[in-house]
């Protein structure tokens, strides 16, 4: 299979050593993780407050500690890793349908669309909650919108659902810059821009059930239909002849990619290049074959993100926004990937 969605030219690992490194990395970065922060918890402590869960230990560590580790430290680094699981998933899933490398989770217009929701919410003074459903809602109903107006669209059908994107996005990130306008700059404009910027701190347990939920809805119809996406890269007529519907795959492919997009965007904001960078970097240790490359790039995802957070809250003294971060890191890692002698897109 040819190399039309990605880079080559590597050498790539076995199926063992690719998910042993990879688990290994996420493994680490979930511990290292737990250690950071302001309030200092020990490896040892951090062993014992997990483990008395389990099992009958006399306590060395605080209730304040204990509180940290499960209350504050668990909910955030489970939504970091799910958040870039699902973007690094979506990002590789929109590039193999669309047959192109710059395709990223926000090319529907999915997180223009998030952006519009959760600014309307907080300018009508809403909960927490009801900002991340209303992010989550108006996310749907972008790409929705965006797959109607492609279908109305002449020429190719592809193409119309990028210029549909490009148009419908445009489109709604203009109302979001309207709301930020009309909105009270003491206190609505800054709760808009720090959402806008992207950040998993204050997560919640009830913000982990419902992204978990929404996230399990939309993955399970990309891993299953992960060989079809394989096809779907030699082109819709080589694709009938081997008996898969390529328009039906690349309907299912794009609204599973999608909502979890959508969920990870609500509950965490906009975060950008995770979904564009990570499929890059994991298809040099794995190569096109989505069999390989798609749970290789949740995985990546996961740690990428979670290393990410942990700079973002422990670098200086306020806490960076996330979406910063991922721009200051993907945006030159991007270049060097495409700038490399011998590589072509």
């Amino acid at each position: 299979m040819g190399d039309r969605t990605g880079l080559g030219g590597s050498r790539k690992l076995s199926n063992g050593a690719c998910a042993a490194l990879l688990l290994c990395l996420l493994l680490a970065a979930v511990l290292i993780s737990f250690v950071l922060g302001r309030y200092p918890v020990t490896p040892v402590q951090l062993a014992g407050i997990l483990l008395s869960r389990i099992f009958e230990i006399t306590p060395t560590w605080t209730e304040t500690m204990e509180m940290v580790v499960f209350n504050i430290r668990l909910p955030r680094i489970l939504m970091a890793c799910m958040v870039g699981c699902a973007l690094s998933a979506a990002g590789a899933s929109y590039q193999g349908v669309f047959q192109n490398p710059m395709a990223a989770p926000d090319i529907l217009g999915a997180t223009s669309g998030a952006a519009f929701g959760a600014a309307l919410a907080i300018l009508l003074r809403q909960s927490s909650a009801a900002i991340m459903v209303s992010a989550f809602i108006f996310s749907m109903m972008t790409v929705l919108l965006v797959i109607f107006v492609a279908g109305r669209a002449r020429g190719k059908r592809v193409l119309g659902l990028i210029l549909s994107g490009i148009m419908i996005s445009s489109l709604f990130s203009s109302a979001t810059s309207f709301l930020k306008l009309v909105a009270d700059p003491s206190d609505q404009l800054p709760a808009i821009t720090y959402w806008l910027m992207g950040s998993l701190s204050g997560t919640k347990n009830k913000d982990l059930l419902f992204a978990f939920i929404v996230m399990v809805i939309g993955l399970i119809p990309l891993i299953l239909l992960r060989w079809r996406m394989n096809v779907l890269t030699l082109g819709d007529d080589e694709a009938r002849t081997m008996g898969v519907n390529a328009g039906r795959v690349r309907f299912i492919v794009i609204i599973s990619a999608t909502l979890i997009t959508a969920a990870a965007t609500s509950v965490s904001g906009m975060i950008g290049w995770v979904g564009l960078v990570i499929p890059h970097l994991t298809r040099r240790l794995t190569g096109n074959d989505f069999r390989r490359l798609l749970p290789a790039s949740m995985a990546a995802g996961a740690v990428f993100l979670l290393a990410v957070d942990n700079v973002s809250r422990c670098l200086l003294a306020v806490e960076i926004p996330i979406g910063i971060l991922t721009a200051f890191i993907g945006a030159p890692f991007f270049i060097y990937l495409i700038t490399r002698e011998g590589e072509r897109y």
